[in-house]
This record gives structure tokens, sequence and C-alpha cells, in this order.
């Protein structure tokens, strides 16, 4: 009885297995998707360096942040507004979708208007319309970087 009892346990078993779905080892189309979401990382990744200072830049998922980083490498000569922001007109105009962020984070890279990309030092609630083009990984000391001043700012791909 105890044989009979585990047989039929292992059929149960083995029956319910076979009710699931297989998955394959490697789907048609894995290797190509596979390959993708590895570069994605690096696709949607730019630096900005200011002096001898280096920050990475996570791309927002929009095409003025694709328009922006196919204009690089760019070099701005960044003028300082309002002890928060530094701002430069690119030489041409980008795509948007801009929307009320409401508030503004140290770190934002947005783009106002179609022409003028800012990059935020300070933290504030802003009225104003943007589009997101990215978000410095990592601000810590952003605002001592970019001075009172206007500054050179370099973005880059690599």
């Amino acid at each position: 009885m105890y044989r009979l009892g585990l047989s039929l346990s292992l059929l149960v078993l083995c029956g319910a297995a076979a009710a699931q779905p297989s998955i394959p080892a490697s789907p048609a189309g894995a290797a190509p998707q596979a390959a993708k979401a590895s570069q994605r990382p690096e696709e949607s990744r730019m630096w900005m360096t200011v002096g001898e200072r280096r920050f990475a830049i996570t791309l927002a998922d929009t095409e003025a942040a694709r328009a922006f980083a196919a204009m690089l490498p760019l070099t701005l000569d960044m003028e300082e507004l309002n002890g928060n922001e530094k701002k430069k007109e690119l030489p041409s105009a980008l795509p948007t979708n801009s929307s009320r962020p409401g508030t503004i984070r140290n770190g934002d890279l947005l783009l106002w208007g179609s022409r003028t990309v800012v990059v935020f030092y300070q933290t504030f609630d802003s009225p104003y319309s943007y589009t997101r083009l990215g978000r410095l990984d990592d601000p810590t000391g952003l605002a001592q970087v970019l001075g009172r001043g206007d500054v050179r700012v370099v973005f880059s791909k690599n």
C-alpha cells in the first residue's frame, strides 16, 4: 500500500509538472533582446565634466534626451541664473515634451523651451515647465563645483 501511495504521489507530481508550460532555455529572439537590454545602461548614460570633477548622468527616456546625446561631445560656457542653476542656449532646437515638475532637484538636467539646457544645483519649487533630459546619479558637491559665476561644462558620452 505504501508503494502504491508513493507511486500515485509521484504520478501526480509528474503530471503537475507536465501541465506547466515549458520555458525553452533560449527562445528565438532572446539573444537580441538580451543584447539590447545590456546596451541600455551605456546608451542611457553620459558624463558632465566641470574642471577636474566628473559626474555621471542617467538620461531620461525622451526624444529630447536622445537628441541631446546625439550632439555630444558638447562644451558649453554656461551662465549663472538665480543662484540655483546654470543655463546655456544650444546651437539647435531639441524636441520638447514639457511639463511642470513642481519641485526641481539638485542634479536635474532639463530643457527650458526648445533650446536652453539647464543644470540645477539647488532643490526648490518651480512653476515653470521643462522637458526632462536626465539627472546626475550623484550630485554631491555639484553646487561647489559649479560655483557662483559662469562655468565651462563638457558633456560627453564617455
